[in-house]
This record gives structure tokens, C-alpha cells and sequence, in this order.
């Protein structure tokens, strides 16, 4: 590539400190010389000025190269990635060539701004695969900036997050600025050497060409790569899509079998009934079938279906596949609730400012039960409370919690729990409970944890004060990815045992309880390629609950086992409908 052109002999030191371009035409002045003693640094110090020059030609061919060659996960970030001939910067650097000068000046200026935006892109994709399986939406994912900067202000601290956001933007702003440069560096050496430049490029595009045709490869990629090149036409196309998704999804969206059926024929088989929804925050298919931590949370499970079958309640599970991974519980609990597939921003903001009716607002639209959310995650007004269907919503601002956070985790769950028996289940009289209820403590970092405790000693949390200074230090857990699971696991224990404690305490014969994970936890737990599944559990005493759904196949007790049914999780809602709905 030109770009080790710089490696040859360098001209006399004046020569090499004058513009590139010809002098124009009228301007007879011959340029100073400042190899002339007095004339500068570089006059005073020539050997040191080549050295600088020849190391910052360097450093700038590697970042141009870097950025032609980095990929957008970190899965494929090795040594080999780098290996590579980038056709971009042959095709470059032949236009930049045949250019004149004041446009090959704007080119280097624009190709540099738009190779530093495309190395952010792929940093951002490197970013959302690790925590959430997919590539960044250049359309959709700018407000997850937002949320971003609020976990990170729960997890490290005001501070903490007002210096990672500064720290951020400086490294964006100084890549974008350095590519710049080095483009515009590289410019004027290709201009400066234009013959053994223009020889170079047909020589590394005729290697090109042999490597593409000959499917060379090296360290397992091909020599040939056109990987920049992909990724802004990936990027395009994902552009194309999100735009054409809003006019999709809003089809879909207009298309509801249960919009027209009456009050009185939703959910008969649950008439009489108080129902309990909950998401539990990260439970995935990976803490119950993966052997790095499945021995801990199987444990659980099996010890919690004993509990339930000797207070006389019966369970089944299966799994469900959610739309997210590692992150976007929201994302997921619209899916669940509304029967929609809903993978963004725009599709959640859609759905919950649409008349369309959610699980829960089905319960609402019977006028038989009373519905209540319990969210300690929410910190702030919740306008999709009414997409819900919740008649009042308990939140972190009003379920009187005076204990300390837990990393993201506002409270602990079987705080959350214990609150809602003392707000809303436990006080006599009124219609059936309809609720829906969010599980945090198992939110990621997963340090430090809470412990179960005796129900009469929760209080209003400050008993919890002792717990958090005995927990771990979650900088201290990250350290070590064993560890990271071994507390991801702990904190799925930690959640299955506060809610299956709570069902054997204060459930009654009328209980019917439904809970499931909302996502995976993120890769650095489950590793690549463990897919989207979550468990999904029925828990009833009344048996009957549980005939209505045994076309189901669903399998007996809280662990679904590996050869459970498995539903996308937007179809939830629908099969619920049917089985609990009207039969003729």
C-alpha cells in the first residue's frame, strides 16, 4: 500500500517541509529555508525533525490502516483482522492521485472525517454485540445514550458518570481529529512522491486482485478484504430498514385478533383469581442449562418446586425467546405484554402510545380485577403505565424504601415484595389483584448482592444497610469473568427464592402466579452464541389453572429441562388469551 512509501529515502530536509503542490502560478518567492541555522526546531535539530516526521508518517499510515481494517465486534478482533490489503485504501489513494490540488485537499479532509466516524460505528457495534447482541442502529439507539448515562451514574456515582461521559467525548472528538490528520498526512506524501506512489498502488491492486480471485488467506481471514467498504453499505442498508420498519410495524401493529372481543369473554378462566406477573431482571436460558453455573441455580429451582408442591401449589415451564439480550428489559416486557415483536426504540414507543390491548390491560378491560404495578426501577414519571393497563403504579419513589441501593438495583426484591403485601396484597376486601411486578436484584453488576432475611425484620430497608457494607466490590468481580458468573448466579438464587418465598407465605388457594426473565444476561457471562431463550413458569394452587394450558407441553415443576417448548415470546399473549378466554 502507498502508505510504507514513506519508508524510502527521505528528500533534503528543506524540501521536505515545503507544501506539496506546485507553486502557483505568479508566486516567484522561494520558500525559506529553515534548515538554515536559527530557522526553527527543525533547523537546529535535522536529524531529530526526520525522525519525528518519519514516526509520525507512521503512526498515521497504521491508524488509517487500523481503521480500513477493524472490525465491528471484538469477537474478530485478533491479530489476523490486521493482516490484510484494504481494496479502500488503493482506491484512495489512486483518487487522491489523479486529483488536482485543491480538491485532493478536500478529499484527504473528507475521507479522514468520515474513516474517524466509521471507526466510532464500529465501536459502538463492538459495544452493543457485547452487551446486547446486535450492531448499534444509526437511526434507533441514540436515545440508549440516555439510559446508558443513568446506569452508569446508579453503578459508579454522579461523578463517576460525569467523567466517563467527558472522558467519552474527548476520545471521539480526538479520534476524529487524528484520522483527519493522518489522512491529510499521507495525502501529501502520495502527492509529494507521485511516481513511486502511482507504481505502488498498481502493484498492491494487482496483488489484490490475485488474492481475491485466488481466495488467499491469512491467520484464517482472506488477504483480499473489503471489510470498510461492507460495513457502510451494512450500515446503509440498516438505515434503509429502520426507516421502512416505523411504516411495517405500524401494519402489524393495526392487525389484533382480541381487539374485538368482548369484556365479558376475556380471561373467564381466571375469574376470581389474583394473578401476578413478574419479570425476573437477566434470568436466561444460560442459568439454567449452562454448566458454568447451572449446578447453583438448578439447585434452586429444585428446592423452590418442593417448597411450592408442599404449600400445594402446582408449576410448569418452558422457555421463551426474547427480543433482547444482555439489556432492554423494556423491550422485552412490550413483547410479552403487547404480542408484538419489539426490537427498538421506535417499535416500543409505538406500541405503548397505541390503543392496542396489553396482557395486563386485558385484565383492566374486564372490570373484574384491580391492577397495580410494583417497577423499583422506575425513578421518574412512567406515561406507559396506561399502555399497561395499571390502575396504580409503586415505584421507587413510593414504595418507602429507606435502605441502600445495590448497585443498579434500586431495592432488594424481596423488599419489593414484602411491599407489595403491605400496600396492596395483604389489605382485605376489593376485587382481585391483577399485578405486575419487576425483579432488579439480579440486574447486572450483580455485586454487591442482598440476602434473604427473615419477612418480619424487612422493615423499611435500613436492616439492609449492614448487608450492602458486607457485599462485594463489583470493580473487584469484573476482574474475574468465574467470578462474574459465580455472582450472576447468586443473584438468580437470591431472586427465585424471594419470590417463591413470598408464594408460600402470602399466596392463597386464588394465587396464580406467572413469571419469567425478561433477557440473557450479557456475553461476558453466557459467552457467544447462547441465543435469546428465558424460562417462563405457571405457578397455581388451584389445578384447574394448569389443565386449561396441558395442550401446551409444557413440563412439570421450574425447570423447564432442555427439551422444553419454545415460543417467541410475542406469541405469549395470544395462546394466554386463548387458553384463559371463553371457550365457546
Amino acid at each position: 500500500m502507498l502508505l510504507f512509501t514513506r519508508f524510502h529515502k527521505l528528500p533534503d530536509t528543506d524540501r521536505a517541509t515545503v507544501e506539496e503542490d506546485p507553486v502557483p502560478d505568479g508566486a516567484g518567492q522561494p520558500a525559506p529555508d529553515e534548515s538554515a541555522p536559527g530557522r526553527g526546531l527543525r533547523g537546529r535539530y535535522p536529524a531529530a525533525a526526520r525522525a519525528a516526521a518519519r514516526v509520525t508518517t507512521v503512526l498515521a499510515a497504521l491508524l488509517v490502516l487500523g481503521a480500513l481494517l477493524l472490525p465491528n465486534q471484538l469477537t474478530a478482533l485478533t491479530p489476523g483482522a490486521f493482516l490484510r490489503i484494504p481494496v479502500e485504501g488503493i482506491v484512495g489513494a489512486a483518487v487522491l492521485l489523479v486529483l488536482p490540488p485543491r480538491p485532493r485537499r478536500v478529499a484527504a479532509l473528507l475521507a479522514g472525517a468520515g474513516l474517524g466516524l466509521l471507526t466510532v460505528l464500529n465501536c459502538l457495534d463492538m459495544g452493543f454485540f457485547a452487551v446486547l447482541d446486535r450492531p448499534f442502529d444509526p437511526v434507533l439507539d441514540w436515545g440508549l445514550f440516555g439510559d446508558a448515562e443513568s446506569f452508569l451514574e446508579d453503578a459508579a456515582g454522579p461523578t463517576g458518570a460525569v467523567g466517563a461521559v467527558i472522558g467519552i467525548v474527548v476520545l471521539v472528538l480526538a479520534l476524529l481529529v487524528s484520522m483527519t490528520l493522518a489522512v491529510g498526512r499521507l495525502s501529501r506524501l502520495i502527492s509529494r512522491h507521485s511516481a513511486l506512489a502511482t507504481r505502488t498502488t498498481l502493484v498492491l491492486g494487482t496483488v489484490w486482485v490475485t488474492c481475491a480471485a485466488l481466495g488467499t488467506q491469512l491467520a484464517g481471514a482472506p488477504v483480499a478484504a473489503g471489510r470498510a467498504a461492507a460495513l457502510v453499505q451494512d450500515r446503509a442498508d440498516r438505515v434503509r430498514v429502520s426507516i421502512e420498519d416505523e411504516r411495517v410495524f405500524a401494519k402489524q401493529a393495526a392487525t389484533d385478533t382480541f381487539r374485538d372481543v368482548p369484556a365479558r369473554r376475556l380471561l373467564t378462566g381466571l375469574r376470581g383469581k389474583d394473578v401476578i406477573f413478574t419479570f425476573i431482571e437477566s434470568y436466561g436460558r444460560s442459568a439454567v442449562q449452562d454448566p458454568r453455573m447451572d449446578a447453583q441455580v438448578d439447585a434452586a429451582l429444585a428446592d423452590n418446586t418442593r417448597r411450592l408442591d408442599r404449600a400445594g401449589f402446582h408449576s410448569q415451564s418452558a422457555f421463551l425467546t426474547s427480543p433482547t439480550s444482555g439489556g432492554g428489559s423494556w423491550l422485552a416486557h412490550s413483547t410479552f405484554m403487547s404480542g408484538l415483536w419489539i426490537t427498538n426504540q421506535q417499535r416500543y414507543h409505538t406500541v405503548t402510545s397505541s390503543d392496542r390491548m396489553s396482557l395486563t390491560g386485558a385484565f383492566r378491560r374486564t372490570g373484574a380485577w384491580q391492577t397495580v404495578g410494583i417497577m423499583p426501577g422506575v425513578n421518574r414519571s412512567w406515561p406507559e403505565g396506561k399502555f399497561y393497563g395499571l390502575n396504580s403504579v409503586y415505584d421507587s419513589r413510593n414504595l418507602g424504601y429507606r435502605g441502600p441501593k445495590f448497585s443498579w438495583s434500586s431495592m432488594p426484591d424481596q423488599y419489593s415484595l414484602a411491599s407489595f403485601e403491605r400496600l396492596r396484597h395483604g389489605k382485605p376486601g376489593g376485587k382481585p389483584l391483577m399485578s405486575e411486578i419487576i425483579l432488579t436484584s439480579s440486574h447486572n453488576p450483580w455485586a454487591p448482592l442482598p440476602k434473604m432475611i427473615g419477612w418480619n425484620k424487612v422493615g423499611d430497608g435500613s436492616v439492609y444497610n449492614a448487608i450492602h457494607r458486607a457485599g462485594k466490590d463489583p470493580k473487584e468481580v469484573w476482574q474475574d469473568p468465574d467470578q462474574v458468573r459465580t455472582e450472576y448466579a447468586r443473584s438468580i438464587r437470591y431472586s427465585l427464592d424471594s419470590l417463591i418465598s413470598y408464594v408460600t407465605k402470602y399466596g392463597k388457594k386464588n394465587t396464580v402466579l406467572v413469571f419469567l426473565g425478561d433477557h440473557q444476561p450479557v456475553k461476558a457471562v453466557t459467552g457467544e452464541n447462547a441465543g435469546h431463550d428465558v424460562p417462563v413458569a405457571i405457578v397455581a394452587h388451584d389445578r384447574a389453572v394448569l389443565d386449561r394450558i396441558h395442550r401446551w407441553g409444557w413440563k412439570d415443576g421450574l425447570n423447564p429441562g432442555p427439551k422444553a417448548p419454545v415460543w417467541r415470546m410475542d406469541t405469549f399473549r395470544d395462546r394466554f388469551l386463548t387458553a384463559y378466554g371463553a371457550r365457546s
